[in-house]
């Protein structure tokens, strides 16, 4: 038994990875400071004995004996859907850089491994296509976007002059679109966008022209590549691209989703979002190569996981509501 940190792990892939670490049997710290995690998303663990749930911000040095026995961390806090870190740039910002420095200062002082959750945001709006690890991407230092992307940028290069200056064995993933249960309903992504949007009977909404492209990898398969790249000798520091090579449309996807509902919900084409890239799609040749890893889980199958888990959640929550406007007795 190993027992691992995992910050953001209250968190959409925080808490899937502190599932797949405990499965494996390991122990768990979870950090979270729970604005945009859910305790929920972790409540199954509270019987666990290996389970330790800790409320805390990572822009704060976590206490010496908070962390003693953590053999690696998973450094996953940081907002990651536009719609919440646009609302708070500027403690995005810190998050994704004292926070990152605070988590490589303990990977140092405990002598472990930390795995950072960089992203495909670091590429910008890229030209070149598909994205390998080489590209040093395009983006806009200014605008909306800035605090996430620049600030992951950042936060890899403290990494990078982490493991050069003080030898601490860092392994950067750049995750990405990412997709499954636990995604919040009103996080603003595409995927959580559209099923709610056509579960509530609205139109799915486009933006532009709809033909830009991501490429959307279900949530086990991307734990699976973190706990792969930890699992690596010191020497494979990344940056590794971690998500599913397969390039849709914003279109194709709307067409994907609409076809599992009862009555295919109509479109609404909004003006494209400043400094929203046109393409996105990863070359993961590294990954294949030094982790053994590719997704296996399809689109088709990973989102008829991912309808079913938001059916769920949308019932309890007109449960919930229903039962809140109810005439109470007297």
């Amino acid at each position: 038994m190993r027992r691992y940190l995992v910050t953001g792990g209250a968190g959409f892939v925080g808490s899937h990875l502190c599932d797949r670490l405990l499965d494996d049997g390991h122990a768990v710290l979870c950090i979270d400071n729970l604005v945009t995690g859910a305790s929920h998303n972790v409540a199954h663990h509270a019987d666990n004995a290996h389970f330790v749930f800790c409320y805390h911000d990572v822009v704060r040095p976590l206490g010496a004996g908070d962390v003693n026995g953590i053999d690696g961390i998973f450094h996953l806090a940081c907002p990651a859907s536009p719609a919440h870190y646009q609302q708070a740039p500027i403690s995005t910002t810190q998050t994704a850089v004292v926070g990152t420095l605070n988590l490589l200062d303990m990977a140092r002082a405990q002598g472990i491994p930390i795995v950072h959750a960089s992203t495909s945001e670091v590429y910008g709006d890229p030209r070149e296509h598909p994205q390998t690890e080489a590209y040093w991407g395009h983006v806009n230092p200014t605008g909306p976007r800035a605090c996430y992307d620049e600030g992951k940028r950042c936060a890899e290069s403290l990494c990078f002059d982490y493991h050069r200056q003080h030898g601490v064995a860092v392994k950067v993933a750049r995750i990405f679109n990412t997709y499954g249960p636990r995604m919040q309903l009103d996080d603003g992504r595409v995927v959580s966008n559209f099923i709610r949007q056509a579960l509530q009977g609205e139109p799915m909404t486009l933006y532009g022209d709809g033909q830009q492209t991501r490429s959307f990898c279900y949530v086990d398969d991307l734990v699976d590549g973190l706990v792969r790249l930890m699992n690596t000798p010191d020497d494979i520091t990344g940056p590794m691209n971690l998500g599913n090579p397969g390039e849709v449309s914003m279109h194709y996807l709307a067409h994907l989703i609409g076809e599992r509902m009862p009555a295919r919900p109509p479109l609404r084409y909004l003006p494209l979002p400043t400094d929203d890239p046109r393409r996105r799609c990863p070359d993961i040749q590294r990954a294949r190569k030094q982790l053994g890893w590719q997704p296996r889980i399809s689109l088709e199958a990973g989102l008829n996981l991912t309808l079913n888990a938001f059916q769920k959640r949308l019932a309890h929550h007109l449960r919930a509501s229903v039962l809140d406007h109810s005439p109470q007795p007297d």
